[in-house]
């Protein structure tokens, strides 16, 4: 036979066993066993290691031996546990059994209902950087500007402000949509339409948008932005269809109108409004442009050509109107003829003799 010595410090328990089955803790000192005449296992924990980790653990705890010298947790499914050690956060424990030394370090351990899935804490924090924290914990942070529509199994819980949000995980199913509440723009680019007379032309147009009701907008469509803009270009499809080319291009503003009109009751059904919505830009082909500038040349010529005729006729009648009034009125024509010489004599040398029967009749010389 030989002998088995084992010293067990002060800041150590040992878990004695024999033959598979726990005896009972050895405290500090030096401990004897005889070998082979029993099988004796003693499993040495270390007190300043505050958590109790061994194969048997069920057991140990079970045998009443960690009675005031630790703090036993048998979580259930749907519990979790927080644990403090002297004052520090230490872990986030799932469900389980759990057993930690309280003889030489001070030890907190606060047990949460899970079922209430999201998880307010005011050291969440701190627990969210500890250890165990990332494989239970979820944490989502609403940006600003923003607003969170909470679901849980698919069922609409409320509408989160912008913040940060922690959940607990595999409990029950979590989703949060973020959506932005600032105004928005939509911009409709590029599509081919056929006017009524037959021009196909391509036009781009700007919506603005807001978003009224955060709820509908993520219940009514998996993506509010892609059916507005779909809703966008069939409208103004339509709307475009059932115009003439010169009737678009002279008024866009009332296209504009027409196209708002018929989406607003739409954009509601999505949980928009609508701000405003605008006429960017229309586009024709090459040959069809080239035709309406030698129209629009064709047009500023005859108005050209209008107005010059407008202004010959005004100034013949005005000349005919001077010439009436001179052929009634001798002393008017001799102040007029008075005027003329006035103007010849500027720029050159004139001799007049003047006589009784009338000017022209009297001139001499002419130089």
């Amino acid at each position: 036979m030989s002998i088995k010595t084992i010293k067990i410090h002060s800041y150590e328990k040992g878990f004695h066993f024999r033959n598979g089955e726990l005896v009972g803790l050895l405290g500090e000192g030096r401990h004897w066993f005889l070998k082979p005449v029993v099988k004796d296992q003693v499993y040495v924990s270390n007190l300043r290691d505050p958590w109790i980790r061994h194969k048997d653990l069920d057991l140990i705890i079970k045998s009443g031996v960690l009675e005031g010298k630790a703090q036993v947790l048998d979580l259930q499914d749907y519990q979790r546990g927080l644990v403090w050690v002297d004052g520090r956060f230490e872990y986030v424990l799932s469900s389980g059994t759990y057993a930690i030394w309280t003889t030489h370090r001070k030890v907190k351990v606060e047990v949460i209902d899970a079922r209430d899935i999201r998880f307010n804490h005011r050291d969440i924090s701190v627990i969210l950087k500890s250890d165990g924290a990332k494989d239970l914990l979820e944490e989502m942070t609403v940006a600003g500007d923003h607003v969170g529509v909470y679901f849980q199994n698919g069922r609409y819980v409320e509408t989160l402000d912008s913040g940060r949000y922690v959940f607990w995980r595999g409990i029950e199913r979590v989703q949060v949509f973020q959506v932005n509440m600032a105004e928005l723009s939509l911009d409709i680019t590029g599509q081919e339409i056929m006017t009524a007379d037959k021009v196909t032309l391509r036009m781009n147009a700007v919506v603005a948008y807001t978003v009224q009701d955060a709820e509908k907008a993520v219940r009514s469509t998996t993506d509010v932005k892609q059916s507005l803009y779909r809703e966008t270009q069939l409208a103004l499809r339509a709307i475009v269809g059932s115009r003439q080319l010169d009737e678009l291009l002279a008024d866009k503003d009332a296209l504009a109108d027409e196209l708002k009109n018929q989406l607003i009751q739409r954009a509601e059904s999505f949980g928009l409004k609508l701000t405003a919505i605008g006429i960017r830009d229309v586009i024709l082909p090459g040959e069809m442009k080239n035709l309406l500038n030698k129209v629009t040349e064709a047009k500023k010529a005859a108005e050209a050509n209008l107005i010059a005729r407008r202004e010959e006729t005004a100034a013949m009648r005005s000349q005919a109107n001077t010439a009436k009034l001179l052929e009634n009125n001798p002393v008017l024509m001799r102040l007029r003829e008075l005027e003329v010489l006035e103007n010849i004599s500027t720029n050159s040398k004139l001799n007049v003799v003047l006589g009784e029967k009338g000017l022209a009749d009297r001139v001499v010389n002419l130089l």
